[in-house]
Protein backbone atom coordinates (compact mmCIF):
# COMPACT_ATOMS: atom_id res chain seq x y z
CA UNK A 1 0.00 0.00 0.00
CA UNK A 2 1.17 3.55 -0.70
CA UNK A 3 2.46 5.59 2.22
CA UNK A 4 1.37 9.16 2.80
CA UNK A 5 2.15 11.96 5.24
CA UNK A 6 -0.63 14.56 5.33
CA UNK A 7 0.53 18.12 6.03
CA UNK A 8 -2.97 19.29 6.92
CA UNK A 9 -4.68 16.45 8.75
CA UNK A 10 -7.46 18.38 10.47
CA UNK A 11 -8.90 17.06 13.71
CA UNK A 12 -12.56 16.03 13.48
CA UNK A 13 -15.22 18.52 14.63
CA UNK A 14 -15.92 18.21 18.34
CA UNK A 15 -12.32 17.59 19.38
CA UNK A 16 -11.78 21.21 20.36
CA UNK A 17 -13.93 23.90 21.93
CA UNK A 18 -15.90 26.02 19.42
CA UNK A 19 -14.63 29.03 21.34
CA UNK A 20 -11.21 28.54 19.72
CA UNK A 21 -12.50 29.00 16.18
CA UNK A 22 -14.64 31.95 17.27
CA UNK A 23 -11.60 33.62 18.85
CA UNK A 24 -9.21 33.24 15.91
CA UNK A 25 -11.77 34.37 13.37
CA UNK A 26 -12.90 37.46 15.26
CA UNK A 27 -12.43 41.04 14.20
CA UNK A 28 -8.77 42.14 14.01
CA UNK A 29 -7.54 43.96 17.08
CA UNK A 30 -8.67 43.58 20.65
CA UNK A 31 -12.45 42.98 20.81
CA UNK A 32 -14.50 45.05 23.21
CA UNK A 33 -17.72 43.98 24.96
CA UNK A 34 -19.91 46.48 23.09
CA UNK A 35 -18.55 45.86 19.59
CA UNK A 36 -21.08 45.83 16.78
CA UNK A 37 -21.77 42.78 14.66
CA UNK A 38 -19.93 42.75 11.37
CA UNK A 39 -21.96 43.18 8.17
CA UNK A 40 -23.30 39.95 6.72
CA UNK A 41 -20.79 38.23 4.45
CA UNK A 42 -17.89 40.26 5.86
CA UNK A 43 -14.56 38.95 7.18
CA UNK A 44 -14.31 35.16 7.32
CA UNK A 45 -17.95 34.86 6.28
CA UNK A 46 -16.75 35.84 2.82
CA UNK A 47 -15.19 32.39 2.44
CA UNK A 48 -18.69 30.96 2.28
CA UNK A 49 -19.41 33.24 -0.68
CA UNK A 50 -16.14 32.57 -2.49
CA UNK A 51 -16.18 28.81 -1.90
CA UNK A 52 -19.88 27.93 -1.81
CA UNK A 53 -19.24 24.32 -2.78
CA UNK A 54 -16.71 23.87 0.00
CA UNK A 55 -19.10 25.22 2.60
CA UNK A 56 -21.74 22.71 1.51
CA UNK A 57 -19.36 19.74 1.58
CA UNK A 58 -17.33 20.63 4.69
CA UNK A 59 -17.52 18.22 7.60
CA UNK A 60 -20.22 19.42 10.01
CA UNK A 61 -19.29 20.72 13.43
CA UNK A 62 -20.80 18.68 16.21
CA UNK A 63 -20.37 17.88 19.85
CA UNK A 64 -18.35 14.76 20.58
CA UNK A 65 -16.49 13.12 23.41
CA UNK A 66 -12.87 14.30 23.07
CA UNK A 67 -10.82 11.49 21.59
CA UNK A 68 -13.68 9.62 19.92
CA UNK A 69 -13.28 11.50 16.66
CA UNK A 70 -9.53 10.88 16.67
CA UNK A 71 -10.06 7.11 16.72
CA UNK A 72 -12.30 7.42 13.67
CA UNK A 73 -9.77 9.68 11.96
CA UNK A 74 -6.99 7.16 12.53
CA UNK A 75 -9.14 4.40 11.07
CA UNK A 76 -9.72 6.52 7.96
CA UNK A 77 -5.99 7.26 7.77
CA UNK A 78 -5.21 3.55 7.96
CA UNK A 79 -7.58 2.79 5.09
CA UNK A 80 -5.91 5.44 2.92
CA UNK A 81 -2.32 4.59 3.85
CA UNK A 82 -1.70 7.85 5.71
CA UNK A 83 1.11 7.11 8.13
CA UNK A 84 1.33 10.50 9.87
CA UNK A 85 -0.86 13.59 10.04
CA UNK A 86 0.41 17.10 10.78
CA UNK A 87 -2.04 18.88 13.08
CA UNK A 88 -2.82 22.56 13.58
CA UNK A 89 -5.98 24.62 13.65
CA UNK A 90 -6.84 23.76 17.26
CA UNK A 91 -5.87 25.04 20.69
CA UNK A 92 -2.44 24.14 22.01
CA UNK A 93 -3.81 22.00 24.89
CA UNK A 94 -5.92 19.99 22.42
CA UNK A 95 -2.98 19.54 20.06
CA UNK A 96 -0.77 18.43 22.95
CA UNK A 97 -3.39 15.94 24.16
CA UNK A 98 -3.69 14.29 20.75
CA UNK A 99 0.07 14.25 20.11
CA UNK A 100 0.79 12.65 23.49
CA UNK A 101 -1.93 10.03 23.00
CA UNK A 102 -0.78 9.10 19.48
CA UNK A 103 2.90 10.03 19.14
CA UNK A 104 3.46 7.78 16.11
CA UNK A 105 0.50 9.12 14.14
CA UNK A 106 0.43 12.89 14.65
CA UNK A 107 2.81 15.83 14.80
CA UNK A 108 1.19 18.87 16.40
CA UNK A 109 2.24 22.42 15.59
CA UNK A 110 1.52 25.03 18.26
CA UNK A 111 0.54 28.64 17.54
CA UNK A 112 2.29 31.22 19.72
CA UNK A 113 1.54 34.93 19.86
CA UNK A 114 4.53 37.12 19.02
CA UNK A 115 2.94 39.75 21.26
CA UNK A 116 3.78 37.62 24.30
CA UNK A 117 7.52 38.11 23.88
CA UNK A 118 9.76 35.87 25.95
CA UNK A 119 6.77 34.43 27.78
CA UNK A 120 5.74 32.85 24.48
CA UNK A 121 9.28 31.54 23.96
CA UNK A 122 9.33 29.88 27.36
CA UNK A 123 5.87 28.43 26.90
CA UNK A 124 6.77 27.08 23.47
CA UNK A 125 9.85 25.37 24.88
CA UNK A 126 7.70 23.81 27.59
CA UNK A 127 5.20 22.57 25.02
CA UNK A 128 7.95 20.93 23.00
CA UNK A 129 9.85 19.41 25.91
CA UNK A 130 6.90 18.38 28.08
CA UNK A 131 3.77 18.22 25.91
CA UNK A 132 4.98 16.47 22.73
CA UNK A 133 4.47 19.51 20.48
CA UNK A 134 6.53 19.01 17.32
CA UNK A 135 6.89 22.52 15.93
CA UNK A 136 5.29 25.93 15.49
CA UNK A 137 2.81 27.43 13.06
CA UNK A 138 2.57 31.09 12.04
CA UNK A 139 -0.78 32.28 10.70
CA UNK A 140 -0.85 35.97 9.80
CA UNK A 141 -4.37 35.41 8.49
CA UNK A 142 -5.59 35.48 12.09
CA UNK A 143 -3.30 37.81 14.01
CA UNK A 144 -2.41 40.13 11.06
CA UNK A 145 1.29 39.95 11.94
CA UNK A 146 3.28 38.78 8.88
CA UNK A 147 5.85 36.04 9.35
CA UNK A 148 8.71 38.49 8.71
CA UNK A 149 7.78 40.66 11.72
CA UNK A 150 10.74 40.82 14.11
CA UNK A 151 8.51 40.02 17.05
CA UNK A 152 8.53 36.43 15.82
CA UNK A 153 12.32 36.24 15.80
CA UNK A 154 12.83 34.99 19.37
CA UNK A 155 10.39 32.16 18.57
CA UNK A 156 12.24 31.29 15.36
CA UNK A 157 15.50 31.22 17.30
CA UNK A 158 13.95 28.82 19.79
CA UNK A 159 12.76 26.58 16.94
CA UNK A 160 16.35 26.39 15.70
CA UNK A 161 17.64 25.66 19.19
CA UNK A 162 15.05 22.89 19.71
CA UNK A 163 15.51 21.61 16.13
CA UNK A 164 11.79 21.78 15.33
CA UNK A 165 10.21 23.23 12.16
CA UNK A 166 7.80 26.08 11.55
CA UNK A 167 4.86 26.05 9.15
CA UNK A 168 3.90 29.47 7.82
CA UNK A 169 0.54 30.36 6.26
CA UNK A 170 1.57 31.39 2.74
CA UNK A 171 -1.37 32.32 0.53
CA UNK A 172 -3.84 35.02 -0.36
CA UNK A 173 -6.77 35.23 2.03
CA UNK A 174 -10.44 36.02 1.33
CA UNK A 175 -11.30 37.49 4.73
CA UNK A 176 -12.18 40.92 3.37
CA UNK A 177 -11.68 42.78 6.65
CA UNK A 178 -7.87 42.50 6.48
CA UNK A 179 -5.11 42.86 3.86
CA UNK A 180 -5.18 40.14 1.21
CA UNK A 181 -1.39 39.71 1.11
CA UNK A 182 -0.61 38.99 4.77
CA UNK A 183 0.62 35.57 3.65
CA UNK A 184 2.64 36.66 0.63
CA UNK A 185 5.73 34.44 0.07
CA UNK A 186 7.97 37.52 0.22
CA UNK A 187 7.69 37.41 4.03
CA UNK A 188 9.52 34.08 4.02
CA UNK A 189 12.57 35.55 2.34
CA UNK A 190 13.66 37.65 5.34
CA UNK A 191 13.07 34.75 7.73
CA UNK A 192 15.07 32.30 5.62
CA UNK A 193 17.89 34.84 5.22
CA UNK A 194 18.10 35.57 8.94
CA UNK A 195 17.61 31.93 10.06
CA UNK A 196 19.28 29.71 7.45
CA UNK A 197 19.11 26.71 9.82
CA UNK A 198 15.36 27.06 10.39
CA UNK A 199 13.25 24.40 8.65
CA UNK A 200 10.31 26.24 7.09
CA UNK A 201 7.31 24.85 5.26
CA UNK A 202 5.18 27.32 3.33
CA UNK A 203 1.64 26.13 3.90
CA UNK A 204 -0.80 26.43 0.96
CA UNK A 205 2.01 26.78 -1.59
CA UNK A 206 1.91 30.56 -1.98
CA UNK A 207 -1.20 30.86 -4.15
CA UNK A 208 -1.67 33.04 -6.23
CA UNK A 209 1.99 34.08 -6.14
CA UNK A 210 3.06 30.69 -7.47
CA UNK A 211 6.06 31.92 -9.47
CA UNK A 212 7.36 33.80 -6.42
CA UNK A 213 6.99 30.61 -4.40
CA UNK A 214 8.89 28.58 -6.98
CA UNK A 215 11.72 31.12 -6.99
CA UNK A 216 12.00 31.18 -3.20
CA UNK A 217 12.00 27.39 -2.99
CA UNK A 218 14.94 27.38 -5.39
CA UNK A 219 16.65 30.16 -3.42
CA UNK A 220 16.55 28.77 0.14
CA UNK A 221 17.77 25.23 0.96
CA UNK A 222 15.64 24.80 4.11
CA UNK A 223 12.42 26.20 2.62
CA UNK A 224 9.74 23.69 1.58
CA UNK A 225 6.04 24.00 0.81
CA UNK A 226 2.82 22.01 1.05
CA UNK A 227 -0.29 21.90 -1.09
CA UNK A 228 -2.94 22.28 1.63
CA UNK A 229 -6.33 23.85 0.84
CA UNK A 230 -6.03 23.21 -2.92
CA UNK A 231 -7.75 20.42 -4.86
CA UNK A 232 -4.93 18.47 -6.52
CA UNK A 233 -6.87 18.03 -9.77
CA UNK A 234 -6.43 21.74 -10.48
CA UNK A 235 -2.62 21.62 -10.47
CA UNK A 236 -2.65 20.14 -13.98
CA UNK A 237 -5.51 22.29 -15.34
CA UNK A 238 -4.35 24.50 -18.19
CA UNK A 239 -4.62 28.17 -17.31
CA UNK A 240 -4.99 27.51 -13.58
CA UNK A 241 -1.76 29.34 -12.74
CA UNK A 242 -0.09 26.23 -11.32
CA UNK A 243 1.96 25.47 -14.45
CA UNK A 244 5.33 26.52 -12.99
CA UNK A 245 4.62 24.75 -9.72
CA UNK A 246 3.82 21.44 -11.39
CA UNK A 247 6.67 21.68 -13.89
CA UNK A 248 9.33 22.45 -11.29
CA UNK A 249 7.71 20.15 -8.76
CA UNK A 250 8.31 17.31 -11.20
CA UNK A 251 11.96 18.30 -11.75
CA UNK A 252 14.13 20.77 -9.84
CA UNK A 253 11.80 21.08 -6.82
CA UNK A 254 10.74 17.45 -6.58
CA UNK A 255 12.38 17.18 -3.12
CA UNK A 256 10.69 20.31 -1.77
CA UNK A 257 6.94 19.67 -2.09
CA UNK A 258 4.68 17.89 0.41
CA UNK A 259 0.94 17.30 0.28
CA UNK A 260 -1.73 18.72 2.56
CA UNK A 261 -4.97 16.84 1.90
CA UNK A 262 -7.29 19.22 3.81
CA UNK A 263 -10.08 16.66 3.95
CA UNK A 264 -11.98 18.80 6.45
CA UNK A 265 -12.23 21.63 3.92
CA UNK A 266 -13.28 19.60 0.90
CA UNK A 267 -15.53 17.12 2.68
CA UNK A 268 -14.46 14.17 0.51
CA UNK A 269 -12.67 10.94 1.49
CA UNK A 270 -8.90 10.75 1.73
CA UNK A 271 -8.95 8.20 -1.08
CA UNK A 272 -10.59 10.61 -3.52
CA UNK A 273 -8.00 13.31 -2.87
CA UNK A 274 -5.13 10.84 -3.16
CA UNK A 275 -6.60 9.57 -6.42
CA UNK A 276 -6.44 13.11 -7.78
CA UNK A 277 -2.76 13.31 -6.86
CA UNK A 278 -2.05 9.99 -8.51
CA UNK A 279 -3.70 11.26 -11.70
CA UNK A 280 -1.24 14.18 -11.95
CA UNK A 281 1.49 13.95 -14.62
CA UNK A 282 4.23 13.29 -12.08
CA UNK A 283 6.97 10.70 -12.40
CA UNK A 284 6.43 7.69 -10.14
CA UNK A 285 9.45 8.43 -7.96
CA UNK A 286 8.35 12.07 -7.68
CA UNK A 287 4.84 11.04 -6.64
CA UNK A 288 6.32 9.00 -3.80
CA UNK A 289 8.36 12.02 -2.72
CA UNK A 290 5.36 14.35 -2.73
CA UNK A 291 3.17 11.92 -0.81
CA UNK A 292 5.66 10.63 1.75
CA UNK A 293 9.42 10.86 1.40
CA UNK A 294 9.83 14.64 1.44
CA UNK A 295 7.76 15.05 4.60
CA UNK A 296 9.49 12.08 6.23
CA UNK A 297 12.82 13.79 5.64
CA UNK A 298 11.60 17.24 6.62
CA UNK A 299 10.08 16.07 9.92
CA UNK A 300 13.02 13.74 10.66
CA UNK A 301 10.89 10.59 10.58
CA UNK A 302 13.49 8.48 8.80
Amino acid sequence: MRRVIDLECNLPPGEDSPDYKKAIQGRPGNPVPDRLERPQGYGFDNYNQIFKGRAERALPEKDAVPGSGVASLIADMDKAGIAVGILGGASNPTLARVAKAHPDRFISLAAMSPLDGMRAVREFERLVREESIGGMRVVALYNMIPASDRRYYPLYAKCVELDVPVRVYTSMNYANDRPYDLGHPRHLDDVAIDFPELRIVAGLAGWPWVNDMVGLLRRHPNLYCDTAAHRPRHFATEGSGWEQFLRFGNTLLQDKIMVGLSRGIFGVPFEELLGEYEALPLKDNVMEKWLYKNAANFFRLT
